[in-house]
């Protein structure tokens, strides 16, 4: 349709900023013969007309090059070589691997006072 044709209610498509698509809308209000708002017929929202044009997608903002710049500050340095070792020295022996301790059962203490079990008195 052209913009000379159209009326209100009429359909058109248009981007919706809710529901993030190029979907049917009726006409809402216009000015002259321009369309000035439209409403989505799915999520029954109203905006601005957009002339049927989706916006371009965001770039990465200034937080993910920041956080990269912060991660390579973070980021462990490389391992220096290991100085060669004299084959005289004795080799320390590595330190035996202790158990972890049992843990003791735990004990359910109650708030009130308990009654003896029911049985022969």
């Amino acid at each position: 349709m052209t913009a000379s044709l159209l009326r209100l209610g009429d359909e058109i498509d248009d981007y919706c900023p809710r529901c993030k698509l190029l979907l049917n809308h009726a006409v809402a209000s216009m000015v002259g013969s321009t369309v000035v708002k439209v409403v989505c017929q799915t999520c029954h929202t109203e905006h601005p007309y957009k002339n049927a044009e989706v916006p371009p997608k965001k770039k990465s903002g200034p937080r993910a090059t920041l956080m990269d710049q912060v991660l390579a500050k973070v980021a462990p340095p490389e391992p220096e070589p290991a100085p060669e070792e004299s084959p005289t020295e004795p080799e320390e022996a590595p330190e035996p691997v202790r158990k972890k301790s049992v843990a003791t059962p735990a004990r359910y203490i109650t708030r009130h006072a308990t009654r003896p079990p029911r049985g022969k008195r």
